[in-house]
């Protein structure tokens, strides 16, 4: 089940999220959230959903502006992650579907994904969704004492 996050789902998000963030260089953020923090978000950006399997979450996506300014007002980049050892249930599909209709409603224009170069199945999965690669930026991420190639990739709706 899709629906979109609540307060109250902050601390399982928090603990979805923070074991990528601590032990993973899919993220470049190497600083966990709180649950406080992840209720912040859910209450800032436009849409935040979470998917629910078997009665626990399951994963998330949420998408905010690109960059600042009004000239980036349709403009979206997104994130989306999944539990460990969800990933082909079809989750991700039906999580970026939803993402999509939302931004299509709020006359978005194109998503963005910036995805670790570290993360090959998070780019192929936004390739098999319909995102194409626009560029790479060297040595833009640094974790684990090391430099990391950010890939980024646009969905034009």
């Amino acid at each position: 089940m899709i629906r979109p996050a609540v307060a109250g789902d902050a601390g399982a998000i928090a603990a979805l999220w923070n074991p990528y963030i601590r032990d993973s260089a899919v993220t470049f953020n190497s600083i966990q959230k709180t649950p406080e923090e992840v209720a912040a978000l859910i209450a800032a950006r436009p849409v935040f959903l979470i998917a629910e399997a078997d009665g626990a979450l399951a994963g998330f996506a949420s998408y905010d502006q690109f960059r600042g300014g009004i000239g980036y007002a349709r403009t979206m980049e997104h994130t989306i992650l999944l539990a460990p050892g969800l990933a082909g249930r079809g989750l991700g599909r039906a999580l970026m579907a939803a993402l999509e209709d939302h931004a299509r409603a709020a006359q978005v224009h194109t998503l963005w994904a910036g995805v670790s170069a570290e993360n090959p199945a998070g780019v192929a999965f936004h390739a098999r969704i319909g995102f194409e690669r626009v560029a790479v930026l060297a040595q833009v991420g640094w974790k684990f004492g090391r430099w990391i190639d950010l890939v980024l990739m646009r969905k034009g709706l």
